[in-house]
């Protein structure tokens, strides 16, 4: 019998993480642990979670690690007790009750397969399909999303795919064998894409199954950001560096990266200018909208720079 830990990080989303566990309650299949960690929540999470499920490990980091560093620690012990897979789910999800019997099937269909996930719909759209991880494109210098925003009736294959969303990644533990945990420079965004790609580079395939179903509460906490930008930028250079040839690398630098960090710092150098314009003319008309898009700017570009200077940390 499979041995599987499913990792459940939680930064203060105390009631999504709750509905998520009361999901996987009436999951069909039983063989699995659940081990929450608690990434330095502020609200009383910890509490709820120690009343609510004291059969469940509880594992508080005391502050934020961010998603590859928190699930670290989940992976560490998972580890420890002997799992042969272990999955990451995001504790805004709910699923069906063959969820974990459906994605465990897909292992053994497709036993070269390292890394899984699941069919993402959206909690609010149930016929419509969410991130479930997509196709690197040397062109455009980043992923291409698999049937995103499509109909949920257009995937009835399992799909071979470059990397895994992190919303819902089942992993064999032979793959973090072979090449490591979670790289925590990362943060936040593109690590489970740095995880994929070096589990693919290690002879790994990835499988994305439609019989496993998984709802996603799309979240707005961090649609528009400005430190979104930091991330994205600052990251997607450090996956380039990772994973990439140096042939490739220098190839998409020179078409796609260079270009994107002038406009860049142009659009940044413009917008403002254009605000001081306006605080000297007429400082009524500034928005927040104005300021919102400068952020955004000046964001992308500290991250550009962040990166060319080795700094990674928590912005």
């Amino acid at each position: 019998m499979k041995k599987l830990s499913i990792i459940i990080l939680n930064w203060n989303g105390k009631e999504d993480t709750l509905a998520c566990l009361a999901s996987l309650e009436k999951q069909d299949a039983k063989n699995f642990e659940i081990i929450i960690v608690d990434n330095g929540s502020t609200d009383d999470s910890v509490s709820a979670f120690l009343k609510s499920y004291p059969e469940h490990t509880l594992i508080e980091t005391h502050a934020n690690l961010g998603y590859a560093g928190g699930n670290n620690l989940g992976i560490d012990h998972a580890l420890a007790r002997d799992a042969d897979f272990i999955l990451l789910l995001n504790n805004d999800t709910e699923m069906e009750k063959d969820f974990i019997s459906n994605l465990l099937t897909a292992t053994d269909e497709k036993p070269e397969g390292g890394i899984f996930g699941p069919k993402v719909v959206r909690h609010s759209e149930r016929e419509t399909l969410d991130h479930m991880g997509g196709f690197w494109s040397s062109e455009i210098g980043e992923y291409t999303p698999f049937l995103f925003n499509r109909p949920g009736h257009e995937f009835q294959e399992m799909q071979e795919l470059d990397y895994i969303s992190g919303c819902s990644i089942l992993i064999r533990r032979e793959v973090i064998e072979k090449i490591g945990k979670l790289d925590p420079r990362f943060f936040l965004l593109w690590e489970e894409s740095d995880f994929c790609a070096r589990a693919k580079n290690a002879g790994f395939s990835i499988w994305a199954t439609p019989r496993a179903t998984l709802f996603h509460k799309v979240s707005a906490s961090f649609e528009g950001k400005a430190m979104m930008q930091y991330y994205w930028w600052r990251n997607r250079l450090l996956w380039m560096r990772k994973n990439l040839k140096k042939s490739e690398y220098k190839k998409v630098f020179r078409k796609v990266i260079l270009k994107e960090i002038i406009k860049y710092h142009r659009h940044s150098l413009l917008k403002k200018v254009g605000l001081l314009f306006l605080k000297l003319t007429n400082p009524k008309k500034i928005t927040e909208k104005h300021l919102l898009k400068l952020k955004r700017y000046q964001a992308g570009c500290k991250g550009i720079h962040d990166y060319y200077s080795d700094r990674f940390y928590k912005m």
